[in-house]
């Protein structure tokens, strides 16, 4: 029992401690998602993209590069392109894109990872949107995509408003800064729960899952050898199917994905289980509500061919020039069993996070006056909006209360 406490007390600081080398990446890419987000409309972007072509894809690239990088809100940004029009190859790039290419997801990485996963995940999403291009290309259901618009322009729609003043009026204004804020607060609120789960999964992971786990699931892993070719293809597949069940997106996953690392999965395993963040359940029932079963299905073939494709072709890229990082150098944790303790201490860290403590703090101030000024008199206190929630939010957010007061607890005791 003791030992079991002592567990606990070691998976609750290690969740914190992950979070705290983690929230200023957080807390800075929310802040840059949120000005491209407030001074850059979707509209400008479906203006500037067009239906097919390299240029589209590019362009959609781009688009997606400087957008969210909650899977969710990704989706919802790719249905209303291709609904307004983008071909199915730019839709795809975009959601590609606005998730694996973002900035803070490679300051997440970066923190847990390393240089390798970092160039991994940049190139390699790259690769990514090249690979499903040329899928498409070839397997491309000219009849469901048809019918898949038609369903789209069918349900409900969407009211276009007019463009916002110049992005340079908007940035020198208060009002536009108040919208950044809404926006920074906007994006915590929609990756809160995953983050929450991710951490606290990973910290209980770290804490009480031994090596031999990690050995018996990934063939090879935990030899102190790179794996053969064998090896790497089942890390390669296996890492989407761990994906698939974890049901948290590429945020709450890369603290896991340190975790596998340390614990001796391949860089292409690895690779994989990041990429596959599209591939997860709950993002193939969004998919299935948007577009259908059978283009939602077909969408996730092509996902997991380009990401295996993908995963491989980082692999054996990097292997080729003795660039394949060390399994026993990520940051997530590499003792598991409780033999190694987290700690924190008045390091840059320390000083980077205080500092955007302040940030979300005049964040804060400028929200609430935001708040303030667009609720309408005589409606104080009233919540506005819809607050429908399908069983995969209502599933993450217990969840989220569970992990809240599983660290709660595991602070006092062991």
């Amino acid at each position: 029992m003791d030992k079991f406490l002592s567990d606990w007390h070691l998976a609750s600081l290690t969740t914190l401690s992950f979070f705290w080398k983690a929230f200023w990446a957080f807390a800075l890419g929310y802040v840059i998602s949120g000005c491209i987000q407030v001074f850059v409309t979707r509209k400008r972007m479906r203006r500037t993209m067009g239906e097919a072509g390299g240029r589209s894809v590019l362009l959609a690239t781009f688009f997606g590069f400087i957008s969210s990088s909650c899977s969710f809100a990704a989706l919802a940004g790719a249905k209303a392109l291709f609904k307004k029009g983008a071909g199915l190859i730019p839709s795809l790039a975009f959601l590609l894109s606005s998730t694996n290419l973002v900035i803070e997801l490679g300051i997440i990485i970066a923190i847990f990872l390393g240089w390798q996963f970092i160039v991994g995940e940049y190139l390699g999403g790259l690769l990514l949107i090249a690979f499903t291009w040329l899928l498409v290309r070839l397997l491309y259901p000219a009849k469901l995509v048809e019918e898949t618009r038609k369903r789209l322009e069918d349900g409900d729609g969407e009211s276009e408003q007019d463009d916002p003043p110049n992005w340079k009026e908007r940035a020198s204004s208060l009002e536009g800064w108040r919208d950044v804020a809404a926006s920074y607060f906007m994006e915590w609120r929609m990756v809160w729960k995953d983050v929450t789960v991710g951490f606290t999964v990973a910290g209980i992971i770290s804490a009480f899952v031994p090596p031999a786990f990690f050995e018996a699931l990934f063939v090879g892993a935990g030899s102190g050898e790179q794996p053969g070719f064998l090896q790497t293809l089942a890390h390669v597949f296996i890492g989407p199917v761990a994906a698939f069940f974890t049901f948290i997106g590429s945020m709450g996953n890369i603290p896991l994905a340190a975790l596998l690392f340390s614990n001796g999965v391949s860089f292409a395993g690895i690779m994989a289980f990041i990429f596959s963040d599209l591939v997860v359940f709950p993002v193939l029932r969004m998919n299935a509500k948007f577009y259908g079963w059978k283009m939602a299905l077909y969408i996730l073939g092509i996902f997991l061919l380009a990401i295996v494709a993908t995963a491989l072709t980082m692999h054996w890229g990097f292997a080729a020039f003795d660039l394949l990082p060390d399994t026993t150098g990520a940051s997530g944790g590499g003792q598991t069993g409780g033999s190694e303790k987290p700690e924190f201490s008045l390091d840059y860290t320390f000083w980077i996070n205080l500092g955007f403590l302040v940030v979300s703090a005049v964040l804060g101030w400028l929200w609430w006056q935001k708040k303030r000024a667009d609720q309408p008199e005589g409606d104080e206190g009233h919540h506005h909006g819809s607050d429908d929630r399908d069983w995969v939010e209502t599933t993450l957010r217990v969840l989220a209360i569970i992990a809240f007061a599983w660290l709660g607890i595991g602070l006092f005791v062991g």
